[in-house]
C-alpha cells in the first residue's frame, strides 16, 4: 500500500477517535457546571439543629478481599473511611464455608474510625440478607427478595450503588472515568444516579406490614479496573473505576443520636433498628441537618398517635424540594423551601425525599436525601 495511502488512513483513524471524544468532553464541562452549582449551594448552606440529636455519617455493607470478590484490603477502607471523615462504617464479608469471614473483618476503633462487623448471607432461594451484630437483619436487593414475611428482618437496601452501576453502559463509564476523574471523581457518578424506584415500591409496600428501616447501601469492591503489577503486588500503572475513597463519598447513612449517648456498636445498631437515620446522596452536597420530626422530641423512626393538631416538620440545609408520601403515594409536593411544616389528619406512613433541582437537569430528579417514616397510628 502506498505510504500516502497509509497516511490518509491513520489521519482518517485519528479523525473518528478525536470526534467520538467530542461527547465526553462535553460531558466534563458539565460536570464542571455541576460542580460550580454544588460549591454555590454551599454558601447558602444553613444547617438545622435537630432538638437533642447528633447527626454522626458512615457507610453500609463494603467488601473486602475476604469475601472473595473483591481485591481491596482492610488498610485500604480504613485510609478511605477516614478519608471521608466517618464515624461509623460498616464492612459486610461475603460468607465463606471454611471460615467465619464476620470474626475476620474490622471491627471496634481502628483510625478513630468506628467499625462494624457483619456478613452478606444468601438463603437457598435466592435472597441475601445483611446480617449485622446484635441480631440486626437487612434485606439486601429488594427487587429480588422473595420472603418478605420472614422474621426478624429489620431494615431493606432500598438504594444499593452497585445495583445502580450495573445499569451503565461499561464503555461510556469507561471513558467518563479517563475524562473526569482526575477533576471530579465521585461527580461522574450523577450522570448515572438513578432513583431507586423499585426499592422503594417494594418498601413501602412492607411497610403496611410492619416497621423496617431504609438504609442505602455503598456495596463497594474496590474491584473494577485495568492495571499492572509487580511480583510484590504493586500497581505500575492502572486505572481504578471504584477506589473506597470515591464509592465512600456518593451514599451515605446519617445517625441521629441523642446527645447524651455514645457513639458505640451498639448505638448504631440501636439507631439502625429504630430507624433514627436518613439516606444522604451526599456527593451532590452534605446532607448534614436534614429533620425530620414530630412534637417535642419525636423523629424519623418514632410512632405517634393522631391527634387534632397532629403536625409533621422536615427541615433542610438548604432550599430544596420537598416531596412527602403517606402509604407510599405523593401527599406534598413542595419547592425553594428549607423548612415545611403541615397537618396530618390521617393515620399512615410518612416519609420524605428531598431533590435539588436547583443544580440542573442532570440530577433534578435524582433525590439528595430519602428519609424514614414517621408512623401515625
Amino acid at each position: 500500500m502506498p505510504t500516502r495511502s497509509k497516511r490518509s488512513i491513520l489521519l482518517v483513524i485519528l479523525l473518528v477517535l478525536l470526534l467520538s471524544q467530542i461527547p465526553f468532553a462535553y460531558r466534563r464541562y458539565k460536570l464542571r457546571r455541576l460542580n460550580a452549582a454544588i460549591q454555590q449551594l454551599n454558601t447558602e448552606r444553613a444547617p438545622a439543629a435537630h432538638s437533642g440529636f447528633v447527626d454522626y455519617k458512615g457507610v453500609v455493607h463494603v467488601h473486602s478481599s475476604l469475601g472473595g470478590h473483591s481485591a481491596g484490603t482492610l488498610a485500604e477502607i480504613i485510609s478511605a473511611a477516614q478519608a471521608n471523615q466517618f464515624f461509623f462504617f460498616n464492612n459486610t464479608a461475603t460468607t465463606e464455608k471454611d471460615f467465619d469471614t464476620a470474626s475476620l473483618t474490622l471491627k471496634g476503633m481502628h483510625g478513630g474510625v468506628l467499625f462494624i462487623n457483619g456478613n452478606e448471607v444468601s438463603a437457598e432461594n435466592g435472597d441475601r440478607l445483611l446480617a449485622l451484630p446484635e441480631g440486626v437483619s437487612i434485606v439486601a436487593y429488594p427487587a429480588e427478595f422473595k420472603n418478605w414475611d420472614k422474621s426478624g428482618l429489620n431494615g431493606v437496601e432500598v438504594y444499593n450503588v452497585f445495583t445502580n452501576a450495573r445499569r451503565a453502559n461499561p464503555v461510556v463509564a469507561f471513558f467518563d472515568v479517563l475524562w473526569s476523574q482526575r477533576a471530579y471523581p465521585e461527580l461522574i457518578f450523577a450522570f448515572y444516579l438513578q432513583r431507586p424506584d423499585e426499592g422503594l415500591k417494594k418498601w413501602d409496600h412492607a411497610l403496611t406490614q410492619a416497621r423496617l428501616t431504609a438504609i442505602g447501601g455503598n456495596d463497594a469492591h474496590a474491584n473494577i479496573g485495568v492495571s499492572l503489577k509487580d511480583s510484590s503486588g504493586k500497581t505500575l500503572l492502572g486505572i481504578q473505576l471504584d477506589p473506597y475513597e470515591t464509592s465512600f463519598r456518593l451514599v451515605r447513612l446519617h445517625l441521629l443520636l441523642e446527645q447524651n449517648r455514645s457513639l458505640d456498636a451498639t448505638s448504631v445498631l440501636n439507631a439502625i433498628r429504630a430507624g433514627h437515620c436518613f439516606i444522604g446522596f451526599d456527593f451532590l452536597g452534605d446532607s448534614s441537618g436534614f429533620a425530620f420530626e414530630a412534637g417535642e422530641n419525636k423523629i424519623q423512626g418514632d410512632e405517634i398517635s393522631l391527634h387534632k393538631d397532629t403536625r409533621l416538620r422536615v427541615r433542610t440545609p438548604i432550599p430544596s424540594r420537598i416531596v412527602v408520601f403517606k402509604d407510599g403515594a405523593v401527599f406534598l409536593d413542595e419547592n425553594g423551601v428549607s423548612a415545611k411544616e403541615f397537618a396530618v389528619t390521617e393515620r399512615g406512613v410518612y416519609r420524605v425525599e428531598v431533590y435539588l433541582p436547583q443544580l440542573g437537569e442532570m440530577v433534578a430528579q435524582k433525590p439528595w436525601i430519602i428519609s424514614n417514616p414517621i408512623y401515625v397510628r
